[in-house]
C-alpha cells in the first residue's frame, strides 16, 4: 500500500466516507483543515484507489491531533488500517497527541498508549420555537457582532486557553468571512475586551456549533442565542460538550437537546493545559 499526504480534493473522498459513517461533516470544513496543516491528511492507496485515511495535524512544536481514522469497508480486515495508523503516529512522534475516540475504538487506542482524559457528549435537536436564553444587558460597553480581522489577535488568545495550543492559521480560515448559507461567527466584546466567541456551520444534516468559548455562562448563552437566531426555523443543531463543564451541559439541556453519543478525549503524553470551564462547545472532533 502506498501511503502519502492527500491533496484537498483527494480528501473530499474521505469526507464523504465520514458522512457515510454518520459523522456529519461540515460542507466546507476542508479548506480550514488544510490551513491548519496541509501535509497532515494521509491516505493509503491500493492500485491507485483510496483504501484508508488518517489525519495527524501538527500544532506548534509539541502537540498534534489525530482524526479521520477510516478504512473503506471493502478494505477492512486486511491490515491496512494498522499500516496507516503507524504512519500517522510516526508523523506525530515526540508530541503530545490528542484524539476524540468513538466507543468501539477506545480499547485499541489504549493499546497504543492513549490514556482517557474525559468525555465529550454530542447533543442534538431542533431549534426551539421559542428560544429562551439569557441575554446580556444591552449596555454601551457590551456588544456582539461578526468577527473581524482586527479581532483575531484576542480570539487567538482565548482559543489557546481553551484548546491548549496555538492554531492561528486554522482559526483565520474557520472564522473568516460571512457566508450566511454555510457559516457564521460572532464575538462578544465587554469593556473593549473579548469575553467569548463562537461559530456555526452548515453540515450534511443541519448545523454544528463550534467552537463556543466564553469566560462565563451568560456570555456563552448570549453567543449561542445569537448564532441560533441566524438559522431557519426548526433547524437541526449539534453541540459537542465536554462533560467536566457542567454549565455547558446545562446549557445544552436548556435548549432541550438530547445526548446522542459520546467520545473519549484521550492523550498520549502530557495533556495540554486547557481551561475546560470556558469550553461550552468543542470546535470539531476531527481536529480538536
Amino acid at each position: 500500500m502506498e501511503i502519502r499526504s492527500a491533496t484537498q480534493s483527494e480528501f473530499e473522498t474521505v469526507s464523504q466516507w465520514a458522512a457515510s459513517e454518520g459523522w456529519n461533516p461540515g460542507l466546507n470544513d476542508l479548506e480550514a483543515f488544510y490551513a491548519a496543516d496541509p501535509e497532515g491528511f494521509l491516505i493509503g492507496l491500493i492500485d491507485g484507489e483510496i483504501a484508508c485515511s488518517i489525519s495527524v495535524v501538527k500544532y506548534g512544536d509539541d502537540y498534534g491531533f489525530l482524526g479521520f481514522y477510516i478504512v473503506y469497508p471493502k478494505f477492512r480486515g486486511q491490515g491496512y488500517g494498522m499500516q496507516i495508523w503507524k504512519a500517522g503516529m510516526a508523523r506525530l512522534s515526540g508530541r503530545t497527541i490528542g484524539l476524540d475516540g468513538v466507543v468501539e475504538q477506545q480499547d485499541n487506542y489504549r493499546k497504543s498508549g492513549f490514556k482517557y482524559s474525559y468525555k465529550n457528549i454530542r447533543y442534538q435537536g431542533l431549534v426551539p420555537e421559542h428560544l429562551q436564553l439569557a441575554k446580556l444587558t444591552q449596555q454601551s460597553e457590551t456588544i456582539i457582532r461578526p468577527i473581524a480581522p482586527d479581532d483575531l489577535e484576542q480570539v487567538f488568545k482565548l482559543d489557546k486557553l481553551c484548546f491548549g495550543a496555538a492554531r492561528d492559521e486554522f482559526l483565520s480560515s474557520w472564522l473568516s468571512g460571512e457566508q450566511p448559507d454555510l457559516r457564521q461567527s460572532r464575538i462578544v466584546i465587554s469593556n473593549d475586551n473579548i469575553s467569548g466567541f463562537g461559530a456555526i456551520r452548515k453540515c450534511i444534516d443541519g448545523y454544528k456549533i463550534g467552537p463556543l468559548f466564553a469566560y462565563d455562562l451568560q456570555t456563552a448563552e448570549y453567543l449561542l442565542s445569537e448564532l441560533i437566531s441566524t438559522l431557519p426555523p426548526q433547524s437541526l443543531i449539534t453541540l459537542d460538550v465536554p462533560e467536566p463543564n457542567t454549565q455547558a451541559m446545562m446549557l445544552a439541556e436548556q435548549l432541550q437537546l438530547d445526548p446522542v453519543f459520546t467520545t473519549a478525549r484521550m492523550y498520549i503524553g502530557t495533556p495540554p493545559n486547557v481551561k475546560i470551564e470556558n469550553v461550552f462547545g468543542v470546535t470539531t472532533f476531527e481536529l480538536g
